[in-house]
C-alpha cells in the first residue's frame, strides 16, 4: 500500500486509516459529520496527495492537451485553471481533472488517484504530437484547506494578496518560507478555500505550517469521509460513482465543460455533439428524500408503481440538511426540478424529490 508523505503524522493525530485506491489514507479525525461542519463553518485541512499531476510541456503541448479534454484550452490564459474530463474514444469518460495553464507551452493536469496508470496510458497513447510529457504524481503533495476562512488563514503564511484570488486562478508563490508553491483557489467542497501543491520533502512543515495559521480560527484536519459528504451537498461528481467509462458528459450534466467551439476537435466530439443535438436518455440529477431513508449507489430509481425509472449513483445523510441526499441517473420524464421519484430502500420505496445540486448553499 502506498503512503503519502503526511502518513506519520496522522497517525500520530490518531487518525482512523483505511485503504484507498492503493494508499493508506485518513477517513476521519474525530468524526465525520464534526470535520464536514468544520468545513462548513470554519476551515480544514485535507491530505490529497495521492492525486496524480502530469506536466505536459513544449510547443505542442497546447495541441495535446485541447485534443485529450473536452474543455476549451484556448480560453485558459496563464494563471488560470480549468474543470474538464477525458473522452475515451467510445462516447465515455476516462477520468475528470483540473487543467492548470503557466504558459502557451506548459501545462499542469490534475487527476484522481484512482485513474493515475490508465490516464497516464491514455494521454501518453494519444501524445501523437510529442509534447513533452512527465509523470509528478509521486513527487508531489497536495493540501486542500477548505472553508469560509480558509484563505484569510493561508494569508498569514505568504506576502501574495490570496485573499484577492479570483476562483479557478493560480500562483507559483512562497509559502511557509518555501518558494515556488502552487497555491490555487480551486476545491471540492463547494466552500471556497485552496489547494497548495508542494514537493514532498516539504510536506511535513507546510502542514504544520497550515495548522498553525489555521489555529484561531478553529482549523481541523479532515479525512475522506467528509471530503465526499461536502462534495456531494454541493453536486459534484465523483469517479467511478457518478461518471466512467461508459457515461458521457452531456449524460452526467457536464455539458458546461464539453465546448462545441471552433478548432476545438477534441476526441468524441462528434459523438457529444449528436448527444447533445438529439438528447440522451438518462441524465444525471440530484434528489433530495422526502422521507427519512439514505440513499446509496446502484439502489433503484423507481415511479410511484414501483417501475424502474433510474439508479442511485452516489448517496448519502447530508449532515448540514440533515436529510438523505443523493444523485442519479434518470430517465427523462423524471429530468424536471420537483419531480417525484422514489427510491427503493431495502425494497421498500421512499419518496424523493429531483432538486438540482448544490443542496447546501
Amino acid at each position: 500500500m502506498k503512503k503519502t508523505a503526511l502518513n506519520e503524522m496522522h497517525r500520530s493525530m490518531g487518525a482512523k486509516m483505511v485503504e484507498f485506491v492503493g494508499f493508506d489514507m485518513p477517513v476521519q479525525f474525530e468524526g465525520i459529520n464534526l470535520e464536514h461542519e468544520t468545513v462548513r463553518t470554519k476551515l480544514g485541512v485535507f491530505d490529497v496527495s495521492h492525486m496524480g499531476e502530469f506536466w505536459v510541456e513544449g510547443p505542442n503541448a497546447f495541441d495535446l492537451v485541447q485534443k485529450v479534454t473536452t474543455n476549451d484550452v484556448a480560453a485558459l490564459t496563464n494563471g488560470k485553471v480549468q474543470y474538464s474530463c477525458f473522452p475515451n474514444g467510445k462516447g465515455g469518460i476516462v477520468d475528470d481533472l483540473l487543467v492548470y495553464r503557466f504558459n502557451p507551452d506548459k501545462y499542469l493536469l490534475v487527476v484522481n488517484a484512482s485513474n493515475i496508470e490508465k490516464d497516464w496510458k491514455h494521454v501518453s497513447e494519444k501524445n501523437t504530437m510529442s509534447a513533452a510529457l512527465k509523470n509528478a504524481s509521486d513527487d508531489i503533495s497536495q493540501l486542500a484547506v477548505q472553508g469560509p476562512l480558509a484563505l484569510k488563514a493561508m494569508q498569514k503564511l505568504t506576502k501574495f494578496p490570496v485573499e484577492d484570488m479570483e476562483y479557478y486562478t493560480f500562483q507559483v508563490l512562497e509559502f511557509a518560507g518555501i518558494p515556488d508553491i502552487i497555491f490555487s483557489t480551486t476545491g471540492y467542497t463547494g466552500s471556497g478555500g485552496c489547494e497548495i501543491y508542494m514537493p514532498n520533502e516539504h510536506a511535513e512543515t507546510i502542514y504544520r505550517s497550515v495548522l498553525d495559521a489555521g489555529k484561531e480560527f478553529g482549523i481541523k484536519p479532515i479525512g475522506l469521509g467528509a471530503r465526499d459528504t461536502l462534495r456531494l451537498e454541493s453536486g459534484f461528481c465523483l469517479y467511478g460513482n457518478d461518471i466512467d467509462d461508459t457515461t458521457s458528459p452531456i449524460a452526467a450534466g457536464l455539458g458546461w465543460i464539453t465546448k462545441f467551439v471552433d478548432g476545438n476537435q477534441f476526441i468524441d466530439r462528434d459523438v457529444f455533439a449528436a448527444q447533445k443535438e438529439n438528447g440522451v436518455a438518462r441524465r444525471l440529477k440530484g434528489f433530495v428524500m422526502e422521507e427519512r431513508a439514505i440513499p446509496r449507489q446502484h439502489y433503484e430509481v423507481c415511479d410511484a408503481d414501483g417501475n424502474t425509472v433510474g439508479e442511485v449513483t452516489s448517496g448519502t445523510m447530508s449532515p448540514m440538511l440533515k436529510q438523505g441526499i443523493g444523485m442519479a441517473y434518470v430517465d427523462k420524464p423524471y429530468w424536471k426540478d420537483g419531480s417525484e421519484i422514489y427510491i427503493k430502500v431495502r425494497n421498500k420505496l421512499a419518496k424523493a424529490t429531483v432538486q438540482k445540486p448544490p443542496f447546501y448553499k
